[in-house]
């Protein structure tokens, strides 16, 4: 199946009613976390990037670097973002890890599952019970979870981090349930296959083991994602999703898990 090309997306000035709006994103400086970024910046929000490691991030963004699988990286960085903003209306719980278990689910070890859960499940938690109070104190806010597709479509050597997922989206739905009559909406996203730079990179990895054309592998790689779209999600089209969910235009949105897979998903 040939691969489409993704069509223009909208202005990303175009207005969101986030203009203003105090906004923190966890893994701000790569792949989804990174797009998004520059979107609410687009959109006019202020902006903290949280990341593991220092890097260059775009002009007005403040970075604040931390480890989220602990508890004294997140009360760090907690701080950090509220001492910035002065507050926060919009928090976007991008971080996350893949820690894969190739020999399958059977083989999956107490340290594979914990690292997944740590990563995916434990370190959304632990900031949200640190800024969420603060959005349900003032009445507004929104929060949106980036959760994935193995949620629904565990793969093989994947089960703890699909698991972990999976686990996000069922306190995604508890957060929501908990934080409405706050005034604070609660979504998630669950993204499928994203051409990230950690995609491009391990399609170069293949490449260069197998001494095959990296055009072809990347060609082969899109024929056996099979979305019905005929090729991966770029991080924008994602960045897209998530900023518009955690605006204003996304009033009456909460308690949801949206996929934006290009149709790969199997199920209702």
């Amino acid at each position: 199946m040939p691969s489409a090309r993704p069509a223009p997306l909208p202005d990303p000035s175009a207005d969101l009613g986030l203009h203003g709006a105090r906004a923190v994103v966890t893994g701000g400086t790569r792949g989804i976390g990174a797009a998004t970024v520059r979107r609410l910046v687009a959109a006019g929000a202020h902006v903290v990037a949280v990341a593991r490691n220092r890097t260059a991030v775009p002009t007005g963004v403040h970075l604040v670097t931390a480890d989220l699988t602990t508890p004294d990286g997140i009360g760090a960085a907690a701080a950090a973002a509220l001492d910035h903003l002065g507050g926060i209306d919009v928090l976007i719980d991008n971080a996350g890890r893949n820690t894969q278990v190739p020999d399958g689910v059977l083989a999956a070890s107490d340290d594979d599952w914990q690292a997944n859960l740590d990563a995916n499940l434990l370190s959304v938690v632990r900031l949200d019970r640190a800024l969420v109070p603060h959005m349900t104190a003032q009445g507004h806010g929104a929060v949106v979870h980036v959760s994935s597709n193995a949620a629904r479509y565990p793969q093989p050597n994947g089960a703890p981090y699909a698991a972990a997922k999976a686990a996000l989206n069922a306190y995604s739905k508890t957060l929501a349930l908990a934080c409405g009559p706050h005034g604070v909406r609660v979504t998630a996203v669950m993204p499928g296959v994203i051409e990230t730079d950690a995609v491009e990179a391990s399609l170069r990895q293949a490449a260069e083991h197998t001494g095959r054309d990296l055009d072809a592998i990347r060609k082969e790689f899109h024929q056996r994602l099979a979305a019905p779209l005929g090729r991966p999600g770029q991080p924008q089209e994602a960045a897209e999703l998530i900023a518009f969910l955690a605006s204003p235009r996304a009033s009456y949105l909460t308690g949801i898990a949206v996929s934006v897979d290009g149709g790969l998903l199997p199920t209702l």
